[in-house]
Order: structure tokens, then sequence, then C-alpha cells
């Protein structure tokens, strides 16, 4: 029988006090009130801020080395050169632990900081078959009490350069994968409507979604953007496709962008991105104000690309809010929005926020309000998955079944 459970004295981001109730995993009320409905489960939230779970738009459960042995960043021999940073993610996975154990030291990081969804890249190509997605499979299976995953059939060696990827990619979805992906269609397979061909039709034979990396920079990744959004359109995809990095829309002229984030809104393509550091990076505000959803991930964590990452994604808010020059309140709400709200519709989850209906996925954080979480990162949350207890203070809580 299924216990109703009175989450007590929360305090909601419009700043309203009450009470949320939650049977079967879902919000079935919310009492703007101390009004307690008498034969439930009583939870008090001591008046903690609610809010949803965070939304991990764009990680790698397969090649991160977070809780391995420490790996020192070996540089590009001529800047950066995504085939030389696949060749060195190849030599340190070949020597690194199992990776069923470092996707689960990632997910019991991300699932600590809040994170209750999470769309995960998988290698599918000529160079690893399906081993990789085959074992991340199997630990979404594990954890599926705990975070939702989708995950995508990445090609990271290509799919027109690495002979048998087209035949993975369709194998992998069948396996289980929920999203199909491509990779630099013009600097890596030297082909865009080949590639795109093959990616759209994969999607377009299953019924999935499209997730492409594009790492080229200036009028090349803005002409790929334009052809992507083109096959989007044709085949009737539009809120079914996202570019993730799209690092070209940051550093070609204000005219074009605007011209590009026009046609990325008409064709509902979604925008990922996670801000890199020594990288442009899409103007969020540009594309938003264009009516482009624009989510972020925390992408590569201690991985062969980068060292850094946290799994934190308020910790990922900030860091896109300080490198777009986000001051007001109003743009740090936009930075949170990022890794909540428009993920989620990036992702296409329908039962997701507090309201009735809504999955009761949610944060607990020491916060005034969303824009003191973004800028102070607070500690001490609680993660509830289903109304469930997963996690408290970073700390994953695998068994706890109740607050």
């Amino acid at each position: 029988m299924a216990i109703d459970r009175l989450f007590a004295n929360a305090r909601f981001a419009d700043g309203s006090r009450g009470n949320m109730l939650v049977r079967d995993g879902r919000i079935v009320a919310i009492e703007r009130s101390e009004h307690r409905a008498a034969g439930v489960d009583v939870i008090d939230l001591d008046h903690a801020l609610v809010v949803p779970g965070f939304v991990e738009g764009h990680i790698h459960l397969d090649t991160s080395f977070y809780g391995d042995t420490w790996r020192p960043h070996k540089p590009c021999t001529k800047g950066f050169d995504v085939r030389e940073r696949v060749a060195f993610q190849a030599e340190n996975v070949a020597a690194a632990a199992p990776m069923d154990v470092r996707a689960r030291n990632q997910l019991d990081l991300c699932i600590g900081h809040g994170t209750t969804n999470m769309r995960s890249h998988v290698m599918v190509d000529g160079s690893v078959g399906l081993k990789s997605l085959e074992t991340i499979l199997g630990v979404r299976d594990e954890y599926r009490d705990l975070i939702d995953i989708q995950l995508v059939a990445f090609p990271q060696s290509g799919i027109l350069s690495s002979p048998g990827t087209p035949q993975l990619l369709d194998e992998a979805i069948k396996l289980g994968a929920n999203v199909v992906g491509g990779l630099d269609p013009a600097s890596f397979d030297r082909n865009v409507e080949g590639h795109l061909d093959v990616v759209f039709g994969v999607a377009q034979r299953h019924g999935v979604d499209v997730d492409i990396h594009l790492h080229d920079a200036g009028m090349l990744g803005a002409f790929e953007i334009e052809q992507i959004a083109a096959r989007t359109r044709a085949l009737g995809m539009e809120g079914h496709v996202a570019v993730s990095h799209a690092y070209g829309l940051g550093d070609i002229p204000a005219d074009t962008l605007k011209k590009i984030a026009d046609i990325l809104a008409r064709s509902g393509v979604a925008i990922m991105t996670n801000a890199p550091g020594s990288r442009p990076f899409p103007p969020v505000a540009t594309l938003r104000a264009a009516g482009v959803t624009v989510f972020s991930g925390n992408d590569n964590i201690r991985d062969s690309w980068w060292p850094y990452g946290d799994g934190d994604m308020l910790g990922r808010a900030m860091m896109i809010g300080y490198r777009s020059g986000f001051y007001t309140d109003e743009e740090l709400g936009i930075a949170f929005d990022l890794v909540t709200a428009a993920g989620a519709k990036a992702l296409r989850l329908e039962d997701y926020g507090l309201h009735i209906g809504a999955r009761a996925d949610f944060v607990t954080l020491k916060a005034e309000h969303i824009q003191e979480a973004v800028v102070a990162r607070p500690t001490g949350r609680s993660v509830f998955k289903g109304g469930r207890l997963t996690a408290r203070d970073n700390h994953v809580v695998k068994d706890a079944g109740q607050a």
C-alpha cells in the first residue's frame, strides 16, 4: 500500500511557503499554508528552499576517471585537436579502472549534488563496438531508482571514417540507447550531408532524438548548424534535436549570430553549453532572447579532455553566469533555468517541476532564493527522487526508502 508523504515547511522560489503532498512518487497537492493533512508520513523541511532536481544535460559516464588514479592532462601537440584528444582518451581508458566502477563513482558524485535526470553520451563506433554501451546500460539499470538516465549512442571516432559505425548506431538504439549522436560532420568526417544522412536516418527509423557534438569554430560551425536545422525542419523533428557545444556560435559576427539564432528558434534545435574555460561558447542571452532552448551539462569530469569537474549543476550554472557577465537577479535566474527547466525541455521531460502531477524529484537548499543558490552553491543539500530521499550532504542514500 502506497504511503502518502507530506513535505512540510517548504519554501518555494517565488517566496511562498507551504506543504507538498506526495503519493506514488508524484506531487498531488501543494498547500501554500502551514496546514497539515492527517494520516500521512510527515517530513519537516525546516523552511529550506525547495527546487526541482537538477538536469545534467551532457556528460560522459564511460570516460571519466573520477575516483580512479589521477591522470595528468596531456596537451595536444598543435592546439585543440579532436582526433588527438580521442587518441589520448583511448590510451587512458585502456589503463583505467573498470568502466562500471568509474561510472558509479561519477553517478554518486552527481546525485549527491542534486541531479535527478541525466543525459550521458556513450561511445559507440568501430573502435569499441557496443561494449561500452552494454556496460553503461547495466549501471543505468542498477541506478534506476536513484536517477533517470538517457543514453546517447555517440560515435566518438566518427561515422563515415569509422567502419561499421552506421550499423552499430542502429544496433545501439535497439539495445537500449535513447538518442543518436554525431560528431563534427565537416571536420571529422569531412562529409556533412553523408554524416547527417546516417544520424537522422537512425533517428527516423527508431523514433529517437538527436544530439550532435559540434566543436567546429566560426563560420564552418555556423554552416553545420544551418544544415542540422534545415534537416530538422525537413523531417518535422522540431524539439527533438540538440547541438552540444556549438563553439562556433561564440566567435561569429553579431549579425550572423542573430540570423543563426532565429534559424535555431524556428527549427526547435536546442543548444547545450558548459562554458568551457578556454574556448568561445554560445552567447546564452542572445540565443534565449531569440527563443532558443539553451541548457547545460558538466560534460567531461576529470578525464582525457580536462582535469576539472565536480558534478555540481549549481556550479555549472555559476560558471555560465560568470562567463556570460550575468549579474542581475533576472540573469542569475536564467543561469539557474539552464540547469533545471530548460534542461528538462531539451530532454523532453514531461513530468518535471514543482507542480501537481509532476514527479516528486527535488532538492532542498540552504539559500534564501535561487539567485543566492547560483552564486553560493550551498552545501548541506537533501535530494529526493519520487519523494524518496536519495542523497544527503553529498552522500548517496541508496537504501533509505524514506527521508
